[in-house]
């Protein structure tokens, strides 16, 4: 009972601890934005509890932010692409940064682990930005983007998606170094087996 309290606190406080963090959002020249780390709480998670556990609460947090970003649905032009843009920019993009401690390994509990799982899991949310990049949001692409001409959604996703997510993953593994050495016992739950 006392672990199970343990785990569902720990989840809520860093689900909104995330959540907290998308909130201070510094927008990008080129367009999208870089979070304070938003999703580094849900890789702890992964890692403190397991992957099964993290997908669960990423695809709670990935409720929470489809709540904060329900206006972006209303651009869709039409139901079968609202729902691409709810399951692919929200429910399957987040869900699967809960993911990391099963790319990352548990074996060893390093360093190395966290950012292979950091790695991953945002590569597979850009995969799903990327889809609805061309899929729905080509549909507003600019004539010009990062000083090119662009006449291809393909790019224009790649482009606009990968820049950010890129400052993303590093601005994330980076802060994530930062904080493995004070926290490592508490980001791979070694301190869950004292109790």
């Amino acid at each position: 009972m006392k672990t199970n309290t343990r785990k569902l606190t720990d989840t809520a406080i860093l689900i909104a601890m995330g959540t907290v963090l998308s909130i201070f959002k510094i927008d990008l020249p080129f367009g999208g934005g870089v979070t304070a780390c938003s999703m580094l709480p849900l890789v702890i998670l992964s890692f403190r509890y397991g992957w099964k556990w993290g997908g669960l609460a990423g695809l709670t947090y990935s409720l929470l932010q489809l709540l904060l970003g329900l206006d972006n649905v209303q651009y869709a032009s039409s139901a079968l692409m609202a729902a691409g843009v709810v399951v692919l920019d929200y429910l399957l993009a987040y869900t699967v940064i809960g993911f990391a401690s099963f790319f990352g390994g548990k074996p060893g509990n390093t360093r190395k682990a966290l950012v292979i799982g950091i790695v991953v899991t945002f590569l597979l949310r850009l995969v799903c930005h990327y889809i609805t990049g061309v899929w729905i949001w080509g549909e507003w692409m600019p004539e010009e983007f990062m000083g090119m001409a662009m006449t291809s959604p393909w790019l224009y996703s790649f482009l606009y998606n990968g820049w950010y997510m890129l400052a993303e993953i590093i601005l994330t593994v980076a802060a994530a170094m930062a904080i493995y050495g004070p926290l490592k016992k508490y980001i791979h739950g070694e301190d869950l087996k004292q109790q």
